[in-house]
């Protein structure tokens, strides 16, 4: 008689390179979780420092954790990868430098099992500083959701539980972003489900000097672009509407002069 292989409902990811100051925290934030019916992969992106040797420390304590160490490949692929690798019919991402609140699973986990129409549920954020200290609540938090809202401010930035039948619907990661890849998935979801939102901070959004939106801030900005303007492309709007890029890092839509 064959065995039943069972998987967990909820697949964790935390992607890492050169992490070990924060590695250790947000993996205890993971397993701290209410909601216990998940797994971890720690996805090592060929780390240079002791990331991955932490990692396959705390897999030695905890069945549910599992360390893929594997040569660089950068944010984007490795997080792609690491997708590819689990099997929880929900899925999320932490980042290996940011912290998940007790409860984030079991709320948003609840969300999607109560409304099947459903295809993501992302939450507020607190900010945090390199030491942990919470700063105050993410100026994200404060747009309400709407699928064209989307489209000029990325409001459903953390956190994240997902469908893995509609990730799949839209493609998955697409590796050919070199960041900003998140925004562009949320974009694609935003095109074929519904998107629920819940109001309090159940994820901490670590701001230090080596994160990835500090040493990428011009590429994301590019990258964000560029999801939008493929956005307006699925949405028949590219004729109607260009993006105009600003530094600051916010977006508008002008009409395009049809004379030009």
């Amino acid at each position: 008689m064959k065995e039943t292989l069972t998987y967990p409902t909820v697949s964790v990811i935390i992607r890492g390179y050169n992490r070990e100051r924060y590695i250790g925290p947000a993996i205890e934030s993971v397993l701290a979780q209410t909601y216990t019916d998940f797994d971890l992969l720690i996805w090592d992106d060929g780390s240079t420092d002791k990331t991955a040797r932490i990692a396959i420390e705390y897999a030695k304590k905890d069945r549910r954790i599992r360390v893929a160490a594997c040569e660089h490949r950068g944010a984007v692929k490795s997080l792609k990868a690491a997708v590819a690798d689990t099997f929880g019919a929900y899925l999320c991402w932490v980042d290996s430098d940011d912290l998940l609140s007790p409860r984030a699973l079991e709320e948003t986990v609840a969300v999607l099992d109560e409304h099947p129409s459903v295809g993501m549920v992302y939450t507020d954020y607190q900010l945090i500083d390199a030491a942990g200290r919470i700063k105050g609540r993410g100026r994200r938090c404060c747009i309400p959701y709407s699928k064209d809202r989307l489209l000029l401010d990325f409001m459903t930035f953390h956190f994240r539980l997902m469908r893995r039948s509609v990730l799949e619907q839209v493609g998955g990661i697409n590796e050919d972003f070199r960041c900003a890849e998140d925004y562009d998935l949320c974009l694609r979801l935003s095109d074929i489900t519904e998107i629920r939102h819940i109001q309090k901070p159940l994820y901490q959004y670590r701001v230090h000097p080596r994160s990835i939106s500090h040493e990428m801030r011009l590429e994301q900005v590019h990258w964000s672009r560029e999801a939008i303007s493929n956005a307006l492309k699925r949405r028949g709007l590219a004729d109607r509407f260009e993006v105009d890029l600003q530094i600051r890092e916010r977006f508008s839509l002008r009409r395009r002069n049809l004379d030009e």
